[in-house]
């Protein structure tokens, strides 16, 4: 098999290098995004470029540049941080930078690849979620909004491609050791939600360390990997079992409160 070219988005560190590495480990060809160009080693098969995702044009000119450079086989969509804080805590400038950071410039990146990888009769699309996509919980209200939106983008959007051979797949991560925890950006902490479920999750995610996640980068990037060769890749990976619990829960408790609304939905209609 010829050795196929990979896209990927936010390698500066954590999953995405883990992910970069482990495609040049395998003889792939790599144009990595970042935001500090030389955060990635030197190699003949890697190229790097420097890129802000809340600037569409900007991504637009990258997506270009990496396709006439050589046809994208893999894209990644891994890029992202948290806000934290009370919904009314945070302002329309941070809101609006969480949305493009989480949904918009996968959207914008997914779309740009479709066409391509159509023509060609195949590709894969990695986006890179979390437990996130399927709960909520306080203090994450912009970030909740960011991946329950790629979730439901991502799966109207395979439904479309599935004919032309182009797979997508979700990877719903739980705590990992990526730097992501040192990475969250608070809001001014406001006096009413000091002491309630904002502080007090506040308070816990201040003192996290990232040595105390149980998710392994290098694992996942290694099975992310092998993913890309099967035929039909699931829609949805639970990756960790504090996804698997948390989602598990979610779903379970969504069944119920669906289940006992059973009479409520008949008796409306005709």
């Amino acid at each position: 098999m010829s050795a196929r070219h990979w896209f990927v988005t936010g390698a500066s560190g954590g999953l995405g290098r883990h992910l970069v590495e482990e495609a040049l480990r395998h003889g792939e060809y790599v144009t990595a995004t970042v935001r500090r160009p030389d955060a990635l080693p030197d190699s003949p098969r890697l190229t790097v470029e420097q890129l802000d995702l809340t600037h569409p044009a900007d991504v637009a000119a990258v997506v270009e540049r990496t396709s006439r450079r050589r046809p994208v086989d893999v894209v990644v969509n891994n890029a992202g941080y948290a806000l934290v804080g009370a919904a009314e805590e945070m302002t329309p400038e941070q809101i609006r930078d969480q949305i493009e950071v989480l949904l918009l410039a996968p959207i914008l990146i997914t779309r740009a690849f479709l066409g391509p990888m159509r023509a060609r009769g195949g590709g894969r699309i990695i986006q890179i979620s979390s437990m996130g996509g399927q709960i909520g919980s306080p203090t994450h209200s912009a970030y909740h909004a960011g991946k329950w939106g790629l979730e439901g983008y991502t799966e109207s959007v395979s439904r479309e491609v599935d004919d032309f051979g182009i797979h997508l797949t979700l990877a719903q991560l739980g705590g990992t050791r990526t730097g992501f925890a040192s990475a969250l950006r608070y809001t001014a902490e406001t006096e009413p939600y000091r002491d309630n479920a904002v502080g007090r999750t506040r308070r816990y995610l201040e003192s996290l360390d990232d040595s105390a996640l149980s998710g392994d980068p290098a694992k996942i990037a290694a099975l992310l990997y092998e993913t890309t060769f099967q035929p039909n890749p699931p829609l949805r990976l639970s990756l960790g079992s504090d996804t698997y619990d948390a989602v598990h829960s979610a779903l379970t408790e969504r069944l119920n409160l669906l289940e006992s609304q059973r009479e409520l939905a008949a008796s409306i209609a005709f």
